[in-house]
């Protein structure tokens, strides 16, 4: 089914502090996970798995490697009516600033929107990790005559100050808006569900327009934010329904529910499975060759192509692309995502005394390690208490968790430890 109709848009122009520093040379969508991927593939494998052949994602902060990233993998045939293009923040003669928010970032490209003819305009984030069929949300959306049509999900109570929480009629329409609340008696009247566990409803951070509303909702309006102004003010004035959506959605605002999103994906029966011969997820082809391994335990590992593996034990762990593992060393309840390029032999003038990867005897456990870090011989890597905050120059903890970023270089027999 091809829905010609509709334009996927995705908000990938965001600064992505809370990601920090993997966000430090890239846009939040531009951070690789599983292996091989990066964040914005799972929005845009998930439009055109629904057959939205029409794609538009919205960049403002850090987006050099997220252009080079869409412009080298989302690229159709002559024959094929659709398109993947980038709608960059820009100066014009109607605006000198840049995008203040989510609404105010669709609303300075509304004349490239409705030029595309779409009647839906379906809005995307390009931080979360879910697989998702929209045909169902768009068939919804036409049953119900609706002019905005919102995916939420079940949360519990614990959960709910992280969401913007909906109340929701029998027949499906939203009433009631209320963004990340913290008070009990108020969150008492937004109770949506009859599961005592799940009681109320969270925005996913879809949503589905009419184009001509979603027009008339951000012309002439100062809103800044979907989920803060334009949905809270569309409620009193239009048709605005719930699709409630029950399977595995993460979201990936942390550094702690990144970690947690990627080693999961290397357990035996993961919530969220890479292996979908009907629902891929697509991203840039690589001619790499298969991973080489000697000698090594490994338990719960997801194993991207191209590395070379020497150590001793591998376990519950994503490794990524052209990851390089020395002899004699442990990785353990990591998230490595391997380099953007293999260090030449014949050229060894170009060869760091370090090499890139993980050296030999290293113990590396509770971690994320960057593109293309170079970690020294017998370096000793150990989690920190949840809630621990360190800013180091050569490497970080966030919530614990210690984070070696983007080309950092860590010395031979460093011990990074509480």
């Amino acid at each position: 089914m091809s829905f010609q109709n509709v334009l996927g848009l995705i908000l990938g122009g965001g600064q992505g502090t809370r990601l920090w520093p993997l966000t430090k040379l890239r846009a939040k969508p531009a951070v690789p996970i599983a292996g091989k991927h990066r964040l914005i593939d799972i929005p845009l494998s998930n439009c055109l798995n629904s057959g939205i052949q029409k794609v538009a994602v919205l960049t403002q902060f850090n987006s050099f490697s997220l252009h080079r990233h869409i412009a080298r993998t989302y690229n159709f045939d002559f024959f094929h009516p659709g398109w993947v293009q980038i709608l960059a923040a820009s100066q014009t003669t109607a605006s000198m600033d840049w995008y203040q928010g989510t609404a105010d970032a669709v609303r300075k490209q509304l004349y490239e929107i409705r030029v595309t003819g779409a009647e839906l305009t379906l809005i995307l984030a390009g931080d979360h990790l879910y697989r998702m069929d929209f045909s169902k949300i768009i068939d919804y959306h036409t049953e119900k005559g609706a002019d905005i049509t919102i995916a939420v999900k079940p949360v519990g109570t614990e959960d709910a100050s992280r969401f913007g929480i909906l109340r929701q009629e029998a027949d499906g329409q939203i009433q009631a808006f209320i963004e990340k609340p913290k008070d009990p008696e108020l969150l008492a009247k937004f109770v949506s569900c009859d599961d005592p566990e799940r009681p109320y409803l969270g925005s996913m951070g879809i949503y589905l327009f009419k184009t001509d509303v979603l027009t008339e909702l951000l012309v002439g309006t100062n809103y800044e934010d979907f989920g803060k102004d334009v949905i809270p003010a569309a409620i009193q004035t239009h048709r605005v329904y719930g699709f409630t959506f029950n399977d595995y959605w993460e979201d990936i605002g942390t550094i702690r529910s990144f970690y947690k999103a990627n080693l999961a994906l290397a357990q035996p029966d993961p919530a969220f499975d890479l292996h979908d011969p009907v629902r891929p997820i697509y991203t840039r082809p690589r001619f790499l060759p298969g991973s080489r391994i000697f000698n090594v335990k490994l338990d719960r590992v997801l194993l991207a192509e191209g590395c070379i593996v020497e150590g001793i034990k591998i376990s519950n762990a994503v490794i990524g692309i052209r990851s390089v593992i020395g002899k004699n060393a442990v990785v353990e309840d990591t998230v490595m995502m391997g380099a953007d390029y293999y260090e030449a032999k014949s050229r060894p003038w170009e060869r760091s005394k370090i090499p890139l990867g993980v050296g030999e005897g290293a113990v590396i456990k509770g971690a994320i390690i960057d593109k293309n870090a170079r970690i020294g011989a017998r370096v000793r890597v150990k989690p920190f208490p949840r809630g621990a905050e360190i800013d180091h120059e050569d490497w970080v903890v966030r919530d614990g968790i210690v984070v070696i970023p983007k080309n950092s270089v860590i010395q031979p027999e460093t011990v990074i430890a509480p």
